[in-house]
Protein backbone atom coordinates (compact mmCIF):
# COMPACT_ATOMS: atom_id res chain seq x y z
CA UNK A 1 0.00 0.00 0.00
CA UNK A 2 1.28 3.16 -0.88
CA UNK A 3 -1.20 5.53 0.97
CA UNK A 4 0.07 7.07 4.04
CA UNK A 5 -1.30 10.05 6.24
CA UNK A 6 0.38 12.54 8.81
CA UNK A 7 -1.86 13.80 11.75
CA UNK A 8 -0.09 17.00 13.12
CA UNK A 9 -1.48 17.95 16.90
CA UNK A 10 -1.35 21.48 17.47
CA UNK A 11 -1.48 21.09 21.54
CA UNK A 12 -3.94 23.78 23.12
CA UNK A 13 -5.08 25.05 20.09
CA UNK A 14 -8.88 25.21 21.01
CA UNK A 15 -11.11 27.22 18.81
CA UNK A 16 -14.00 28.01 21.01
CA UNK A 17 -15.67 26.66 23.98
CA UNK A 18 -17.43 23.44 23.72
CA UNK A 19 -21.24 22.30 24.21
CA UNK A 20 -20.00 21.86 28.05
CA UNK A 21 -17.65 24.46 28.78
CA UNK A 22 -19.71 26.03 31.67
CA UNK A 23 -19.21 22.53 33.41
CA UNK A 24 -15.56 22.84 33.33
CA UNK A 25 -15.37 26.37 34.52
CA UNK A 26 -14.73 27.52 30.67
CA UNK A 27 -17.12 29.50 29.44
CA UNK A 28 -15.51 32.31 27.16
CA UNK A 29 -12.55 30.00 26.52
CA UNK A 30 -11.28 30.50 22.82
CA UNK A 31 -7.80 30.17 22.59
CA UNK A 32 -7.00 31.29 18.55
CA UNK A 33 -10.12 33.62 18.64
CA UNK A 34 -9.10 35.31 21.60
CA UNK A 35 -5.14 35.69 21.36
CA UNK A 36 -6.24 36.93 17.81
CA UNK A 37 -8.30 39.33 19.79
CA UNK A 38 -5.62 40.48 22.03
CA UNK A 39 -3.04 41.00 18.67
CA UNK A 40 -3.25 44.12 16.72
CA UNK A 41 -2.48 42.79 13.11
CA UNK A 42 -2.65 39.00 13.92
CA UNK A 43 -2.04 37.16 10.67
CA UNK A 44 -1.72 33.36 9.54
CA UNK A 45 -1.72 33.88 5.44
CA UNK A 46 -0.83 29.98 5.36
CA UNK A 47 -3.70 28.56 7.79
CA UNK A 48 -5.99 31.53 6.15
CA UNK A 49 -5.53 29.70 2.89
CA UNK A 50 -6.72 26.42 3.78
CA UNK A 51 -9.51 28.23 5.37
CA UNK A 52 -9.01 28.03 9.12
CA UNK A 53 -11.06 31.48 9.44
CA UNK A 54 -14.30 30.12 7.80
CA UNK A 55 -14.65 26.82 10.56
CA UNK A 56 -15.33 30.14 13.65
CA UNK A 57 -14.33 33.67 13.63
CA UNK A 58 -10.56 34.62 13.78
CA UNK A 59 -9.78 37.72 13.79
CA UNK A 60 -7.56 38.85 11.08
CA UNK A 61 -8.52 35.63 8.95
CA UNK A 62 -10.77 35.96 6.12
CA UNK A 63 -13.96 34.17 7.24
CA UNK A 64 -15.26 34.25 3.36
CA UNK A 65 -12.23 32.61 1.74
CA UNK A 66 -12.30 29.66 -0.93
CA UNK A 67 -10.24 27.70 1.26
CA UNK A 68 -8.04 24.53 -0.04
CA UNK A 69 -8.52 22.01 2.98
CA UNK A 70 -11.08 20.13 3.73
CA UNK A 71 -12.14 21.69 7.61
CA UNK A 72 -14.75 21.73 10.67
CA UNK A 73 -14.71 21.93 14.31
CA UNK A 74 -14.22 19.15 16.24
CA UNK A 75 -16.51 18.29 19.77
CA UNK A 76 -14.98 17.55 22.40
CA UNK A 77 -16.94 13.84 23.55
CA UNK A 78 -14.73 12.50 26.49
CA UNK A 79 -14.40 13.50 29.78
CA UNK A 80 -12.07 15.53 31.04
CA UNK A 81 -9.64 18.31 28.62
CA UNK A 82 -6.37 17.07 29.19
CA UNK A 83 -3.24 15.90 26.55
CA UNK A 84 -3.94 11.99 26.87
CA UNK A 85 -7.46 12.29 27.26
CA UNK A 86 -7.53 14.09 23.66
CA UNK A 87 -5.29 12.78 21.78
CA UNK A 88 -7.13 9.10 22.77
CA UNK A 89 -10.08 10.41 21.74
CA UNK A 90 -8.51 11.29 18.53
CA UNK A 91 -7.25 7.81 17.99
CA UNK A 92 -10.76 5.98 19.14
CA UNK A 93 -11.33 5.94 22.94
CA UNK A 94 -13.69 7.96 24.82
CA UNK A 95 -13.79 7.98 28.51
CA UNK A 96 -16.60 8.28 30.60
CA UNK A 97 -14.81 10.11 33.55
CA UNK A 98 -12.55 12.57 34.06
CA UNK A 99 -8.79 11.45 35.64
CA UNK A 100 -8.51 12.25 38.95
CA UNK A 101 -6.91 15.90 40.28
CA UNK A 102 -5.71 17.04 43.19
CA UNK A 103 -5.89 20.42 44.03
CA UNK A 104 -4.87 20.07 47.54
CA UNK A 105 -2.16 17.70 46.70
CA UNK A 106 -1.87 14.05 46.82
CA UNK A 107 -3.45 11.85 49.59
CA UNK A 108 -1.17 11.36 52.70
CA UNK A 109 -0.74 7.83 51.55
CA UNK A 110 0.06 8.06 47.97
CA UNK A 111 3.34 9.98 49.37
CA UNK A 112 4.28 7.87 52.02
CA UNK A 113 4.06 4.59 49.09
CA UNK A 114 6.32 6.71 46.45
CA UNK A 115 8.61 7.75 49.44
CA UNK A 116 9.21 3.38 50.46
CA UNK A 117 9.31 2.46 46.67
CA UNK A 118 11.59 5.10 45.81
CA UNK A 119 14.09 5.53 49.43
CA UNK A 120 13.96 9.21 48.85
CA UNK A 121 11.62 11.57 51.00
CA UNK A 122 8.77 14.19 49.45
CA UNK A 123 8.79 17.71 49.53
CA UNK A 124 5.92 20.31 48.34
CA UNK A 125 2.99 17.84 47.09
CA UNK A 126 1.22 21.23 46.07
CA UNK A 127 -0.15 22.37 42.88
CA UNK A 128 2.10 24.72 41.42
CA UNK A 129 3.35 25.96 38.44
CA UNK A 130 7.06 24.16 36.98
CA UNK A 131 9.01 28.12 37.73
CA UNK A 132 6.97 28.41 41.05
CA UNK A 133 7.85 25.00 42.46
CA UNK A 134 11.49 25.51 41.52
CA UNK A 135 11.64 28.62 43.31
CA UNK A 136 9.99 27.35 46.29
CA UNK A 137 11.93 23.83 47.11
CA UNK A 138 14.74 24.03 44.43
CA UNK A 139 17.67 24.90 47.52
CA UNK A 140 15.80 22.35 49.76
CA UNK A 141 15.95 19.74 47.13
CA UNK A 142 19.93 20.54 46.45
CA UNK A 143 20.71 20.24 49.75
CA UNK A 144 19.08 17.25 50.51
CA UNK A 145 18.25 15.14 47.52
CA UNK A 146 14.50 15.11 48.43
CA UNK A 147 12.35 14.51 45.87
CA UNK A 148 9.92 18.12 44.63
CA UNK A 149 6.41 16.22 43.62
CA UNK A 150 3.73 18.74 42.59
CA UNK A 151 0.73 18.53 40.12
CA UNK A 152 -1.37 21.05 38.45
CA UNK A 153 -5.49 21.23 37.12
CA UNK A 154 -4.39 18.70 35.24
CA UNK A 155 -4.47 15.18 36.15
CA UNK A 156 -0.32 14.70 36.47
CA UNK A 157 1.88 12.99 38.98
CA UNK A 158 5.36 15.21 38.50
CA UNK A 159 8.30 14.39 39.75
CA UNK A 160 11.31 17.09 39.42
CA UNK A 161 15.02 16.30 40.37
CA UNK A 162 18.04 18.58 39.66
CA UNK A 163 20.17 16.61 37.40
CA UNK A 164 23.14 17.29 39.43
CA UNK A 165 22.05 15.84 41.93
CA UNK A 166 19.37 12.95 41.10
CA UNK A 167 20.51 10.92 38.43
CA UNK A 168 18.26 11.14 35.26
CA UNK A 169 18.25 6.94 35.13
CA UNK A 170 16.81 7.59 38.66
CA UNK A 171 14.18 9.88 38.36
CA UNK A 172 12.97 8.11 35.22
CA UNK A 173 12.74 4.78 37.48
CA UNK A 174 10.96 6.48 40.16
CA UNK A 175 8.54 8.07 37.87
CA UNK A 176 8.13 4.40 36.43
CA UNK A 177 7.29 3.37 39.95
CA UNK A 178 5.02 6.04 40.62
CA UNK A 179 3.00 5.24 37.62
CA UNK A 180 2.41 1.52 38.71
CA UNK A 181 1.67 2.95 42.20
CA UNK A 182 -0.96 5.05 40.50
CA UNK A 183 -4.08 2.96 40.14
CA UNK A 184 -7.84 3.72 40.71
CA UNK A 185 -9.42 5.16 42.36
CA UNK A 186 -5.91 7.22 42.09
CA UNK A 187 -5.07 6.97 38.44
CA UNK A 188 -3.32 10.27 37.16
CA UNK A 189 -3.22 10.17 33.81
CA UNK A 190 0.40 10.82 33.64
CA UNK A 191 3.38 10.37 35.74
CA UNK A 192 5.94 12.98 34.70
CA UNK A 193 9.71 13.58 35.32
CA UNK A 194 10.58 16.76 35.51
CA UNK A 195 14.41 17.03 35.39
CA UNK A 196 16.07 20.60 35.81
CA UNK A 197 19.90 22.42 36.11
CA UNK A 198 20.65 25.52 38.12
CA UNK A 199 20.77 27.57 40.72
CA UNK A 200 18.21 29.69 42.83
CA UNK A 201 16.48 32.07 40.31
CA UNK A 202 18.07 30.62 37.58
CA UNK A 203 16.07 27.51 37.79
CA UNK A 204 15.90 25.65 34.13
CA UNK A 205 14.07 22.63 33.09
CA UNK A 206 16.06 20.51 30.61
CA UNK A 207 14.65 18.99 27.53
CA UNK A 208 14.61 15.66 29.37
CA UNK A 209 11.28 15.34 30.43
CA UNK A 210 9.72 12.42 30.29
CA UNK A 211 6.47 11.22 30.52
CA UNK A 212 4.24 8.19 31.68
CA UNK A 213 1.11 7.44 30.79
CA UNK A 214 -1.38 5.20 31.71
CA UNK A 215 -2.01 2.73 29.33
CA UNK A 216 -5.89 3.43 27.08
CA UNK A 217 -8.52 1.72 28.06
CA UNK A 218 -9.83 0.61 24.66
CA UNK A 219 -8.69 -0.29 21.38
CA UNK A 220 -7.46 2.62 18.93
CA UNK A 221 -5.89 3.61 15.77
CA UNK A 222 -2.46 2.62 16.89
CA UNK A 223 -3.50 -0.83 17.51
CA UNK A 224 -5.47 -0.99 14.44
CA UNK A 225 -2.47 0.15 12.29
CA UNK A 226 0.11 -2.25 14.27
CA UNK A 227 -2.06 -4.99 14.03
CA UNK A 228 -2.67 -4.36 9.99
CA UNK A 229 1.19 -3.76 9.92
CA UNK A 230 1.21 -0.40 8.92
CA UNK A 231 4.25 1.35 10.09
CA UNK A 232 3.90 4.29 12.87
CA UNK A 233 6.08 7.11 13.25
CA UNK A 234 5.86 9.06 16.22
CA UNK A 235 7.66 12.92 16.74
CA UNK A 236 7.09 14.72 19.69
CA UNK A 237 5.34 13.15 23.23
CA UNK A 238 2.90 10.41 21.49
CA UNK A 239 4.48 7.63 22.31
CA UNK A 240 4.09 8.56 25.85
CA UNK A 241 0.68 9.60 25.95
CA UNK A 242 -0.11 5.56 25.24
CA UNK A 243 2.06 4.61 27.31
CA UNK A 244 4.49 3.14 24.27
CA UNK A 245 1.52 1.40 22.92
CA UNK A 246 1.31 0.68 18.90
CA UNK A 247 3.91 3.43 18.06
CA UNK A 248 7.56 4.80 19.31
CA UNK A 249 8.49 8.74 18.98
CA UNK A 250 11.52 10.98 18.49
CA UNK A 251 11.19 13.22 21.17
CA UNK A 252 11.99 17.15 20.21
CA UNK A 253 13.29 19.98 22.04
CA UNK A 254 10.44 21.70 20.67
CA UNK A 255 7.94 23.45 17.52
CA UNK A 256 10.74 23.76 15.48
CA UNK A 257 12.72 20.31 15.54
CA UNK A 258 9.16 18.89 15.18
CA UNK A 259 8.03 20.76 12.32
CA UNK A 260 11.06 19.79 10.65
CA UNK A 261 10.87 15.86 11.36
CA UNK A 262 7.34 16.07 9.94
CA UNK A 263 8.81 17.91 6.78
CA UNK A 264 11.78 14.95 6.17
CA UNK A 265 9.14 12.57 7.32
CA UNK A 266 6.79 13.97 4.34
CA UNK A 267 9.63 14.57 1.93
CA UNK A 268 11.51 11.61 2.36
CA UNK A 269 8.32 9.44 1.40
CA UNK A 270 8.43 7.63 4.47
CA UNK A 271 5.54 4.99 4.45
CA UNK A 272 2.53 4.29 7.16
CA UNK A 273 1.54 6.96 8.98
CA UNK A 274 2.92 9.82 11.33
CA UNK A 275 1.36 11.28 14.51
CA UNK A 276 3.28 13.93 15.95
CA UNK A 277 2.65 16.58 18.66
CA UNK A 278 3.69 20.42 18.70
CA UNK A 279 4.01 21.45 22.52
CA UNK A 280 5.39 24.71 22.62
CA UNK A 281 1.53 26.41 22.06
CA UNK A 282 0.84 24.43 25.07
CA UNK A 283 3.79 24.28 27.51
CA UNK A 284 5.75 27.18 26.77
CA UNK A 285 2.69 29.70 25.88
CA UNK A 286 -0.67 28.13 27.33
CA UNK A 287 0.24 27.17 30.70
CA UNK A 288 2.02 30.94 30.84
CA UNK A 289 -0.60 32.96 29.78
CA UNK A 290 2.01 34.39 27.60
CA UNK A 291 -0.06 35.32 24.70
CA UNK A 292 2.68 37.04 22.83
CA UNK A 293 4.40 33.83 22.59
CA UNK A 294 1.50 31.58 21.75
CA UNK A 295 1.37 34.06 18.46
CA UNK A 296 4.92 33.86 18.08
CA UNK A 297 4.38 29.76 17.91
CA UNK A 298 1.58 30.44 15.98
CA UNK A 299 3.47 32.12 13.32
CA UNK A 300 6.05 30.15 12.96
CA UNK A 301 4.18 26.88 12.32
CA UNK A 302 2.29 28.78 9.61
CA UNK A 303 5.39 29.82 7.74
CA UNK A 304 6.39 26.17 7.94
CA UNK A 305 3.13 25.04 6.53
CA UNK A 306 3.94 25.96 3.03
CA UNK A 307 7.09 23.76 2.79
CA UNK A 308 5.02 20.98 4.85
CA UNK A 309 2.49 20.94 2.10
CA UNK A 310 5.23 20.90 -0.91
CA UNK A 311 6.28 17.64 -0.63
CA UNK A 312 2.50 15.91 -0.20
CA UNK A 313 1.95 13.36 -2.90
CA UNK A 314 -1.14 11.49 -4.83
CA UNK A 315 -1.92 9.39 -1.93
CA UNK A 316 -0.78 11.44 1.35
CA UNK A 317 -2.85 12.74 3.62
CA UNK A 318 -2.23 16.05 6.31
CA UNK A 319 -4.27 16.47 8.88
CA UNK A 320 -3.88 19.66 11.31
CA UNK A 321 -6.13 19.69 14.86
CA UNK A 322 -5.41 19.68 18.51
CA UNK A 323 -6.30 17.88 22.02
CA UNK A 324 -7.94 20.76 23.80
CA UNK A 325 -7.69 24.40 24.22
CA UNK A 326 -5.19 26.63 26.45
CA UNK A 327 -6.60 30.05 26.45
CA UNK A 328 -3.65 32.66 27.06
CA UNK A 329 -5.99 35.22 27.59
CA UNK A 330 -7.93 33.83 30.63
CA UNK A 331 -6.99 34.36 34.28
CA UNK A 332 -6.80 29.96 33.98
CA UNK A 333 -3.45 28.79 33.47
CA UNK A 334 -5.21 25.36 32.58
CA UNK A 335 -6.46 23.46 29.63
CA UNK A 336 -9.91 24.71 28.13
CA UNK A 337 -12.58 22.83 26.64
CA UNK A 338 -13.07 23.87 23.94
CA UNK A 339 -14.09 22.36 20.72
CA UNK A 340 -10.69 22.33 18.13
CA UNK A 341 -10.14 22.83 14.14
CA UNK A 342 -9.83 20.11 11.35
CA UNK A 343 -7.82 20.85 8.63
CA UNK A 344 -6.98 17.77 6.34
CA UNK A 345 -5.65 18.62 2.95
CA UNK A 346 -3.62 16.42 0.49
CA UNK A 347 -3.94 15.48 -3.80
CA UNK A 348 -7.03 13.77 -3.16
CA UNK A 349 -8.84 15.60 -1.20
CA UNK A 350 -11.72 18.13 -1.79
CA UNK A 351 -11.65 21.39 -0.30
CA UNK A 352 -15.16 21.85 1.85
CA UNK A 353 -16.30 22.82 4.87
CA UNK A 354 -17.73 19.92 7.13
CA UNK A 355 -20.63 20.52 9.09
CA UNK A 356 -19.05 20.13 12.83
CA UNK A 357 -18.15 16.85 14.01
CA UNK A 358 -19.50 15.18 17.79
CA UNK A 359 -15.93 13.88 18.25
CA UNK A 360 -12.80 13.99 18.07
CA UNK A 361 -12.40 10.51 17.16
CA UNK A 362 -13.81 11.25 13.47
CA UNK A 363 -10.57 11.56 12.38
CA UNK A 364 -9.02 8.30 13.57
CA UNK A 365 -11.92 6.76 11.74
CA UNK A 366 -11.29 8.68 8.94
CA UNK A 367 -7.30 8.22 8.68
CA UNK A 368 -8.37 3.94 9.62
CA UNK A 369 -10.94 4.67 6.15
CA UNK A 370 -7.86 6.08 4.24
CA UNK A 371 -5.57 2.73 4.83
CA UNK A 372 -8.96 0.95 4.42
CA UNK A 373 -9.00 -0.84 8.23
CA UNK A 374 -12.11 -1.96 9.27
CA UNK A 375 -11.32 0.07 13.04
CA UNK A 376 -13.88 3.18 13.41
CA UNK A 377 -13.64 3.44 17.29
CA UNK A 378 -16.00 5.88 19.07
CA UNK A 379 -15.93 7.91 15.17
CA UNK A 380 -17.30 7.98 12.16
CA UNK A 381 -15.16 8.37 8.99
CA UNK A 382 -16.14 11.42 6.67
CA UNK A 383 -13.91 9.97 4.23
CA UNK A 384 -16.48 9.98 1.70
CA UNK A 385 -17.22 13.06 2.11
CA UNK A 386 -14.38 14.83 1.30
CA UNK A 387 -12.36 12.71 -1.15
CA UNK A 388 -13.15 12.27 -4.56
Amino acid sequence: MTRRAALVVLDGVGIGAAHDAATYGDAGSNTLGNVAAATPGFSLPALERLGLGTIAPVAGLDPDVAGTAARCALQPASAGKDSVTGHWELCGVHLARPFPTYPSGFPPHIIAEFERLTGRRVIGNVAASGTEILDAYGDEHVATGAWIVYTSADSVFQVAAHEGVVPLEELYEACAAARRMLVPPNDASRVIARPFVGQQRAWVRTANRRDFSIEPTGQTLLDALAAAGIPRTGVGKVDDLFAGRGITATHTAGNAEGIERVQSWIAARESGFLFANLVDFDQQYGHRNDVPGFYRALREFDEALPGLLAFLHEDDLLILTADHGNDPTTPSTDHARERVPMLMVGPRVRPIRLVERSTFSDVGATIADWFGLAFRGCGTSFLGDVTA
